[in-house]
């Protein structure tokens, strides 16, 4: 089975919310105030989406900032497993006993 690639919250903000309702990152950053660079890292892939984007976001989209912290952090887990696979292999499940 072929493996999905690791998509970053950025290519989800431009993909469907960008792309979507026609707005650019230079109009999107103005109207939640903050720089435009941040934005531009986040679609890029560059930058992670923080707490205090995550509000601005979920604000201005009508969302929830759980749902952009949620796409950081699935992003994040499966950046970490890729990079440790080998020691999590060697890592056995407890076994806890059944009373």
């Amino acid at each position: 089975m072929e493996k999905l690639s690791n998509i970053h919250p950025g290519e989800v903000l431009n993909e469907e919310f960008l792309k979507q309702f026609e707005i650019s990152a230079d109009r999107l950053s103005k109207d939640i105030n903050i720089p435009q660079t941040r934005i531009s890292e986040i679609v890029k892939g560059r930058r992670r989406i923080t707490a205090d984007t995550a509000l601005m976001l979920s604000k201005y989209f009508g969302t929830t900032p759980k749902f952009w912290l949620g796409l950081q952090d699935d992003f994040d887990i499966e950046e970490e497993r890729n990079q440790i696979i080998k020691e999590l292999d060697k890592i056995k499940k407890i076994k806890i006993n059944e009373a």
